[in-house]
């Protein structure tokens, strides 16, 4: 076949950070609705689980600081500390409330210092079941596929407390219509629930698996919960890249395990990893791309560290797009539909 003939490269994929977060309170369905209209290819669920075994969209399991759970005298006495993956966190946790009563919860705006809290108090707390038939819904409305990544969050730990969630989030997809043939990813940065995953689905299936990858000095907390002694940054050698090729489709690396800062908090040279794990046959779907300036490399921050910079965060995606990145995840998904269609 003849360059002149040859097929023109994919696009990238947009996937949406949590819906559109960065204008509306992320996992609500009103960002999810937000991040399809601005163009998104998948949204995002992170994945927690109540007490009564229902598979819920929070970042973390800790709410106090997404929800307005701290302003409901009724649940004063359920702030606890607790110990997740290693670390002790203070608050109030998903699996200490019944659906019914986290449906009582508003979400919250969780970077009040550099986002709008404006639309504070509008929305619930959704189930994944509730995002799926908004899926559906959305998908029929915008007339295109759109993709779902949902993320099981700290699984060892909710498979500790009787909570597992591995089983349920593949019921949920499989019990679907749209989600059996949907284009589905599923992410996690434990390594022992997507090998499970793997032996579940089979490779002739719509979902993929993705291995997010944290900072190469942590452990996965699977790993950590084991007294195992592999981290993140084992996964990120060529030898690493194809053992996670046997139970995984894509890594998800942070941005800059792709183009690391210099001192100066510039971009610096691209890492191997973009090739390394295409010659092990994986996807590279780095996280997060945000509009504000106190996210983005020094290269491309215009004005006051907290302002939004669209134009910078555009510029960023079109830095690390040029590495080869099949896809990324970014909290203002028409900012990424724009850098991805004007990709020069």
């Amino acid at each position: 076949m003849s360059a002149e003939s040859s097929p023109a490269p994919l696009k990238a994929a947009v996937y949406g950070h949590r819906g559109a977060s960065a204008l509306l309170p992320e996992h609500t369905l009103a960002s999810y609705a937000q991040a399809i209209a601005d163009g998104a290819d998948y949204i995002e669920p992170d994945l927690v689980m109540t007490k009564d075994g229902v598979l819920v969209s929070r970042h973390e399991n800790e709410i106090g600081g997404t929800t307005d759970v701290a302003a409901h005298p009724e649940f004063a006495s359920r702030r606890t500390v607790k110990t997740i993956d290693g670390e002790r966190i203070e608050g109030w946790f998903t699996e200490d409330f019944t659906l019914a009563e986290l449906k009582t919860l508003y979400a919250r705006e969780r970077l009040p210092q550099l986002r709008s809290t404006a639309f504070d108090g509008q929305f619930r707390i959704a189930t994944l079941d509730e995002i799926i038939a908004f899926l559906v819904q959305q998908a029929g409305r915008a007339n295109r596929g759109i993709g779902l990544v949902p993320e099981i969050k700290h699984g060892t730990y909710f498979a500790s407390i009787g909570l597992p969630m591995e089983d349920s989030v593949l019921a949920a997809l499989q019990g679907n219509a749209y989600t059996r043939v949907a284009p589905v990813t599923i992410q996690s940065f434990e390594v022992g629930n997507l090998r499970y995953l793997r032996g579940r689905i089979g490779r002739a299936s719509n979902i993929r698996l993705l291995q997010l990858l944290g900072d190469p000095a942590q452990q996965p907390g699977d790993v950590l919960a084991a007294q195992g002694s592999q981290r993140y940054a084992d996964l990120i050698t060529p030898a690493g890249l194809r053992e996670v090729a046997t139970y995984a489709d894509g890594i998800g690396p942070n941005l800059r395990m792709v183009i690391p800062l210099d001192a100066a908090g510039k971009l610096g040279t691209p890492t191997a990893l973009v090739r390394d794990a295409h010659a092990a046959g994986l996807m590279v779907i780095p996280y997060t791309f945000r509009p504000e300036n106190a996210f983005q490399a020094a290269d491309f921050r215009t004005g006051d560290t907290t302002a939004r910079n669209a134009a910078g965060s555009v510029a960023e995606m079109r830095a690390y797009l040029a590495t080869g990145i099949d896809a990324f995840f970014t909290d203002d998904p028409a900012l990424g539909r724009q850098a991805v269609d004007t990709e020069r």
